[in-house]
């Protein structure tokens, strides 16, 4: 037996339930891990609430970026075996499989070693956020000089894509609510700081760039404000979008985009990984940037898998600066 967490209800943190359940076997192309830690995602959180995009059969697992110890492989599974410590992708559906355990059933299509001097808690923080974060290098081409907007800029997610700004050249300018997070997001490398409820957002990026607005902009907030955004840019800009926090409808910036002949694009990080030579690419700039220091980690908290409610409700709270990680064991 062993503990899972599933929901049976969808709603805040509390439905997050602990169960003794048999894990079982794995299937083909499958693998059972010990996990060791879990890497929180905000995706999670809309998975549980149910509002996220997917909408599963309930009872459902969760939880699908971590760190385990294979204990048992299953037929038709190549390059990995019994005793290998690996990182979890979040490269499969939500709920079709769960990470939120103390063992679990995943796809061997998801895994990779974990990168070199990392821990297991470091090593479960990683994927998601360095993938997501890869589209202004791998889309937006950001280089030496361009000013890159990052909105929700203290999430995992956002502090990657200053790391990868900063690598890249450009000038990363952070954005986040209130000026109490911003000696923490200088300290953790952003160029410039923001708070957007306490400063004009456009006049602030226009003084920044000596006019020009900024080239890239990254925002997982979508809504209302992607107007203003838009009216920061410079010219032929490209805005990603690439979550909706607001949980409001994003307008279309028609006549900013229209003036300027800006891009809006979505994005979601499975635009990488479900292409085989791309995700492969990747990955190797991923473990070059970590091995030469350009790409850190940030952990916010960790919380025992006893405290998954609480731990959800921190990922909610929107307190922390980093990933939040579940440990087991």
């Amino acid at each position: 037996m062993s503990k899972v967490v599933r929901v049976h209800q969808h709603g805040g943190p509390e439905v997050l339930r602990i169960e003794d359940l048999e894990v079982g076997e794995p299937g083909p192309g499958e693998v059972r891990i010990a996990v060791e830690a879990i890497g929180l995602n905000r995706a999670e959180a809309a998975f549980r609430s149910g509002m996220y995009l997917q909408k599963p059969t309930l009872p459902t697992l969760i939880g699908y970026e971590g760190v385990g110890v294979i204990e048992a492989i299953g037929p038709d599974v190549q390059g990995f075996k019994a005793g290998d410590r690996v990182c979890v992708v979040p490269s499969f559906r939500q709920g079709e499989y769960g990470l939120y355990a103390e063992k679990a059933i995943v796809p061997a299509r998801s895994l990779l070693p974990p990168p070199p001097g990392l821990t297991p808690v470091q090593a479960a923080s990683i994927w998601m956020q360095y993938f997501t974060a890869l589209a202004i290098i791998e889309v937006g081409h950001a280089t030496v000089g361009d000013h890159v907007v990052i909105r929700a800029a203290s999430s995992s997610v956002g502090l990657a894509a200053i790391q990868l700004a900063n690598w890249a050249g450009a000038v990363s300018i952070a954005c986040t609510r209130r000026s109490d997070k911003a000696a923490a997001l200088k300290a953790h490398g952003a160029q410039h700081v923001i708070a957007t409820e306490e400063t004009d957002l456009v006049a602030e990026v226009m003084r920044i760039t000596g006019g020009k607005g900024a080239r890239l902009v990254f925002d997982p907030v979508g809504g209302p404000e992607v107007d203003k955004l838009a009216q920061a840019m410079a010219e032929e800009g490209i805005l990603f979008i690439y979550g909706s926090l607001s949980g409001q409808p994003t307008v279309f910036p028609h006549w900013p985009a229209a003036l300027k002949g800006l891009s809006l694009r979505g994005w979601v990080a499975s635009q990488i990984w479900g292409k085989p030579e791309r995700y492969a690419r990747a990955h190797k700039l991923i473990l070059q940037g970590l091995a030469e220091g350009h790409l850190q980690p940030v952990i916010a908290k960790t919380f025992p898998l006893a405290q998954i409610v609480e731990a959800h409700r921190y990922l909610e709270s929107n307190q922390q600066i980093g990933k939040i990680v579940v440990t087991v064991n």
